[in-house]
């Protein structure tokens, strides 16, 4: 399976919505927080090309977006080939 990559934090009602819907898929993802440390935030900053939002999701080094863009990958079937 491939490497999952969540930038979230904490509390996040948004980010507890989209790892409820990985968990639901038994899909296995890395969480970081981007409040714990600044390095964290910067660097989602880079690979989002500035996108401030939080979740924002990765799957291997392809960008889905954040939960709504996740939402609506699982509903037609493109998230299971991504991850496949």
């Amino acid at each position: 399976m491939k490497k999952i990559t969540m930038y979230s934090g904490t509390p996040c009602s948004r980010c507890d919505e989209a790892k409820a819907l990985l968990k639901s898929k038994n899909i296995e993802f890395n969480e970081i927080n981007v409040w714990e440390k600044k390095e964290n935030a910067k660097e989602m900053l880079q690979r989002t090309n500035g996108a401030r939002t939080i979740p924002q999701i990765f799957i291997e080094d392809h960008y889905i977006g954040s939960k709504e863009e996740l939402i609506e990958a699982n509903r037609t079937g493109e998230l299971d080939k991504l991850i496949s």
